[in-house]
């Protein structure tokens, strides 16, 4: 069935972009292999390039230096309109007059396809719209109006499909679920996907291979779980997911290990989980990592343990509970523990003592304070807007 309407997608390739606008740089010397039908998330807060980037390939900016190749062919000066590329928006961009079906064959009408309609249906299929075909986009809901958008986007057979916020725009319910079925109809059609967000769950949860940018460039790329579970910097190690991060000085080197001063306190780091192995180092653990305990835990060779310390803060969340404990010396860590019914009951005030096991600890290539402060992405001009203006530069040309 996809076949008939979907093309596999194709390598997109930036080589030395930069982008820089009057006063500020929004991108830094950016080189960025995504590979053909894979979904690639660029993920980051307001102002670290990820919209700016975006533009680019979509060739609504255009690059100060570097070149932009999809599919190894270079389209750094191709229009946008002319470019393999289609955008989903946060605004859907919908034809209101029209029908799902008409929005949908739209664009296969207006480069002649001959079996646009055909090819229009097939599409609504995919997205499970076929019975709206005939509604006007008011008729129905966020999400299925999202659908149609994307629906309008794939039956172009583009090498690439940008996704700009989409989900944004969505209560959280429905945005979970547009999640999942964004990556169910990515991995049925194969085309390469390449979303910009700001939400760390909405990337990890789609995405093949996150990058995560910061100040115009990328600070570190993988996938979900190595973003996650092996952070390199600090600005990872915070922007995705909650740490508990310290710094001290290393006093002792093994083989497979090393041990850190932390306020008189000694925490062992996994040599192959750290970035530096001397000096001044920060490390770190995740909340849900941390076990807390009533009384000190027995010294063991694969436990690290801090405390005692204080409970000043308990947060129900449901599924599980926060707990802040003041450990002195060191702050606030904050812990995880899900809500099962046979756990202990921990409250405020209590005095307690923390644990994890070794290997879930990690060392990151920069101190705290080595955090620097965003460079300011001045997009005052939506994508959407910028599409439409392109849309009417070409049929302007065509008439």
């Amino acid at each position: 069935m996809i076949g008939n309407f979907a093309e596999a997608g194709a390598d997109l390739e930036l080589v030395g972009i930069s982008k820089r606008f009057p006063g500020f740089t929004a991108i830094q010397e950016l080189d960025l292999l995504i590979p053909a039908g894979s979904f690639f998330a660029l993920l980051g807060p307001s102002g670290c390039g990820k919209t700016t980037t975006l533009r680019l390939v979509a060739g609504l900016e255009e690059p100060t230096t570097g070149k932009i190749l999809i599919g190894g062919k270079d389209i750094t000066n191709i229009k946008s309109y002319r470019r393999p590329v289609n955008t989903v928006f946060q605004s859907y961009a919908l034809f209101p007059h029209m029908t799902i079906l008409e929005n949908v064959a739209f664009g296969l009408r207006r480069r002649k396809i001959p079996n646009a309609i055909e090819l229009a249906t097939e599409v609504l299929k995919l997205v499970e719209l076929e019975h709206a075909a005939n509604r006007k986009p008011s008729q129905l809901s966020g999400g299925q109006q999202q659908r149609v958008a994307l629906a309008r986007a794939v039956v172009n057979r583009p090498a690439l499909l940008l996704l700009d916020e989409p989900l944004g725009a969505l209560d959280l319910k429905l945005r979970r679920q547009m999640q999942l079925e964004l990556k169910s109809i990515q991995s049925e059609v194969g085309l390469t996907f390449v979303h910009v967000t700001h939400d760390q769950e909405e990337a990890m949860t789609m995405a093949d291979t996150i990058a995560v940018m910061n100040k115009g460039r990328i600070e570190q790329m993988g996938s979900p779980s190595e973003l996650y579970d092996l952070p390199q910097t600090v600005f990872v190690a915070n922007f995705l997911g909650q740490s508990n991060l310290f710094s001290g000085k290393v006093i002792e080197n093994n083989a497979n290990s090393f041990t850190v001063d932390v306020s008189g306190k000694a925490v062992k780091v996994p040599t192959k989980r750290a970035q530096r192995h001397s000096g001044s180092v920060t490390v770190g653990v995740r909340p849900e990592k941390l076990d807390m305990h009533l009384n000190k835990p027995k010294d063991a060779a694969n436990l690290n343990i801090l405390g005692p310390g204080v409970i000043s803060d308990v947060s129900y969340t449901g599924v599980s509970s926060t707990y802040f404990v003041d450990v002195p010396g060191i702050g606030n860590m904050t812990v995880f523990a899900q809500n099962l019914e046979e756990s202990e009951n921990f409250g405020a005030g209590q005095q307690v003592w923390l644990s994890w096991v070794v290997d879930h600890t990690f060392g990151l290539a920069d101190m705290p304070e080595d955090e620097g402060k965003f460079v300011r992405d001045d997009d005052t001009t939506s994508l959407a807007a910028l599409e439409l203006a392109d849309l009417i530069e070409e049929i302007e040309e065509e008439m």
